[in-house]
């Protein structure tokens, strides 16, 4: 007997299956693929020998999870590999800008605009678990008001906007590659919530890397659901309510889209009319290398960030992101490199190296777009051309083929501006539920959204508690 059935194995899905086999439910999580993970899945694309992600790469919110923080994933596999820094932002003219976890030594890289910095980011240090089990809950009474209420004040203004507050190129360039993240035009509101965020969890832990690849974080999951009674199963490509098997509660792991052919028959018209319209945003275009040797980067100091943010100053990040959300291709993109096998020698032959980077695209963009990005690269690592074995391009078809959630080749479950941030995929109270009692959304197209933490599957977990009681086993109807 089955008391929920979680369909797709993303951080999402298999964290909700946890949280719920921990409480003594019985669990079965049922994977289109053959392979567990959804977005945190690893594998040779380039030469054999080669580890690559195949979507995520670096995890400042996995190590910071306020929910993997309780699991023992070590104990099942899962090692966190911690850089020097966690960003180097290069320039054109000068050195490039590390983002370390001591305050005091990223003061010293921004120079006149560090006692700004500080007063911006040092008030939320004092609590940061406390600010990012707030930030990243569904809308509510925050468990720590004056804190959120004070990254609040900062949070709803524009990238641009709150960048203002410093005078100098390096500390506007560190906020800006650091709000690029929200693959939003960086004069969009909210877009500093992003930035700020990102530049807190640096100061918390270094963005780390999964030791053996991002399929470890998977594979961490998996074994203590197992170890809790919880089963998966593989090759179970769900197409319509037929083919899933009794429970008490269904939780989905999907995208909206794949949530109305699965369910849709069991669910009203009128919340299909309104989950059709949740906007999934712009896609990404990626580039996987096998390098024989390290990025020659024109500051080696960048070889000790996992994340390089490639673009140059403030205004050129812009530029690309608004190109990108008008349906534009930007001669030079915002790149964002990860160099995992810096970190873990396991990802590539002795002496070699594995490249990993992306930019942001429209939606379904079929544009290859290798000789941008290398050109973007190139431009602050000269003679990184010379260093490629191999290449490996993946569009933003590839990216939904491989995870069918990725819809349009989006990576963060669909838009999170101001209009959609907390009401994804729609308004509701309860953001997980559905007008079916029986079916839960617990995808990243639900709060908080993007990223590999694991808390949309955690919140939709609780909800799923409260109501496993209430219900028989039974086919979904």
């Amino acid at each position: 007997m089955t008391d929920v059935v979680v369909i797709g194995s993303g951080p999402n899905g298999l964290a909700a299956a946890v949280a719920l086999a921990r409480e003594g439910a019985t669990v079965t999580v049922l994977e289109a693929m053959d392979e567990i993970g959804g977005g945190t899945r690893s594998g040779e694309l380039t030469l054999p020998g080669y580890l690559h992600d195949l979507c995520s790469a670096a995890h400042p919110m996995g190590v910071l999870s306020p929910f993997f923080r309780t699991l023992p994933l070590a104990e099942h596999g899962l090692t966190w590999l911690r850089p020097k820094a966690s960003v180097a932002h290069p320039l054109d003219d000068g050195p490039a800008v590390l983002l370390r976890t001591s305050l005091s030594e990223t003061l010293a890289e921004l120079g006149e605009d560090g006692p700004s910095y500080e007063r911006l980011v040092a008030p939320f240090l004092k609590n940061p678990h406390g600010l990012l089990y707030d930030a990243l809950a569904p809308l509510g009474l925050p468990r720590h008001p004056f804190l959120m209420l004070r990254f609040g004040w900062h949070a709803i203004r524009s990238a641009i906007g709150l960048a203002k507050r410093f005078s100098g190129t390096r500390a506007r360039a560190l906020f800006g590659g650091c709000a690029a993240h929200s693959i939003l035009p960086l004069d969009q509101p909210l877009t500093a919530a992003i930035a700020l965020m990102f530049l807190v969890t640096a100061h918390v832990e270094a963005w780390p890397v999964a030791k053996g690849g991002s399929r470890a974080i998977a594979g961490a999951l998996a074994s203590l659901l197992r170890a809790h009674g919880g089963t998966i199963e593989t090759g179970r490509f769900v197409r319509s309510a037929a083919d899933l098997p009794p429970a008490r509660l269904y939780l989905f792991d999907t995208s909206p889209a794949q949530l109305e052919k699965i369910a849709g028959p069991m669910l009203p018209e009128r919340y299909l009319r309104r989950l059709r319209k949740f906007r999934y945003g712009p896609g990404v275009f990626k580039v996987d290398w096998a390098l024989d040797g390290s990025i020659p980067w024109r500051d080696p100091r960048c070889l000790e960030a996992s994340t390089v943010h490639v673009g140059g100053t403030i205004e050129e990040l812009a530029a690309s992101e608004a190109a990108m959300y008008r349906g534009d291709h930007a001669d030079k993109p915002f790149v964002l490199v990860v160099q995992q096998s810096e970190l873990d020698p396991s990802r590539a032959p002795a002496g070699k190296q594995t490249g990993y980077a992306y930019c942001h695209v429209p939606a379904g963009s079929t544009l290859d777009l290798t000789e941008r990005i290398e050109a973007q690269i190139e431009r602050f690592a000269p003679g990184f051309r010379d260093r490629i074995l191999a290449r490996h391009a993946t569009t933003t078809a590839d990216l939904e083929r491989h995870n069918p959630n990725l819809v349009g080749g989006a990576i963060t479950g669909g838009v999170a501006d101001s209009s959609q941030l907390f009401t994804r995929p729609i308004a509701r109270l309860n953001p997980y539920t559905t007008p079916n009692p029986r079916v839960l959304l617990c995808s990243s197209s639900t709060p908080p959204g993007g990223g590999v933490h694991g808390m949309c599957g955690y919140h939709a977990a609780r909800t799923a508690l409260r109501r496993l009681s209430k219900f028989e086993v039974g086919p979904l109807a």
